[in-house]
């Protein structure tokens, strides 16, 4: 069994991801270099190494945690629950994850943009039968006239792409709204009234 860590080697391991965040979300992963991600966690390459024997799996431990930092919101998604709470709910989880966690969207986006070679595996089967079981709630919602009938997969498409906007394209979405305003805010209130009608069933 894995010995549990010490509180040093926890602390060097969380500082390791978080440098390696830092660096792969602004260089990519052909222009990241361990040697960037040791100068950013405040340690040397071979203590580095002790934890992480290659910048692949560097990369790909962040991309795992990732992902299900991302799903997370999808999976409480609760059947048993009322659609458009449940589902403004979820709107709302995504603009936060934007929110709060920009680097790992933009991450994530670069992944996605290299044809997902570290994660397609996980795309294809885990990430699809998630998509697949929460479709199925939504059909099932739609088929009993809770919410209006939209094709599942797409609107949680949609989700996707309209809340991790903010994060990917911050710098744009500023520019263009000016000073004075919080995109965040506006994208909450925007969303939600865009998912409200959508979904009503009158």
């Amino acid at each position: 069994m894995t010995k549990p860590r010490t509180k040093i080697q926890a602390k060097n391991h969380a500082a390791i991801l978080d440098a390696a965040l830092d660096v792969f979300s602004q260089s990519g992963f052909r222009g990241a270099t361990l040697d960037q991600i040791a100068e950013a966690a405040g340690l040397s390459k071979p203590n580095l190494l002790y934890y992480f024997p290659s910048k692949d799996l560097v990369y790909t431990s962040l991309l795992n945690g990732l992902l299900q930092t991302w799903l997370d919101p999808l999976r409480a998604m609760d059947p048993n629950g009322d659609p458009a709470r449940e589902i403004l709910g979820y709107v709302r989880r995504k603009v936060e994850l934007s929110r709060d966690y920009p680097r790992e969207s933009r991450l994530f986006a670069n992944e996605m943009l290299q044809g997902a070679p570290r994660m397609k595996h996980i795309l294809q089967t885990d990430l699809r039968d998630l998509v697949a079981q929460k479709a199925a709630v939504l059909e099932t919602w739609m088929a009993e006239g809770r919410i209006a009938r939209v094709n599942p997969v797409h609107l949680i498409f949609s989700i996707w792409a309209l809340t991790q906007h903010y994060a990917d394209f911050d710098v744009q979405v500023r520019a263009v709204l000016g000073p004075g305003h919080d995109p965040f805010a506006e994208a909450d209130d925007f969303l939600t009234i865009l998912y409200q009608r959508l979904l009503s069933p009158d």
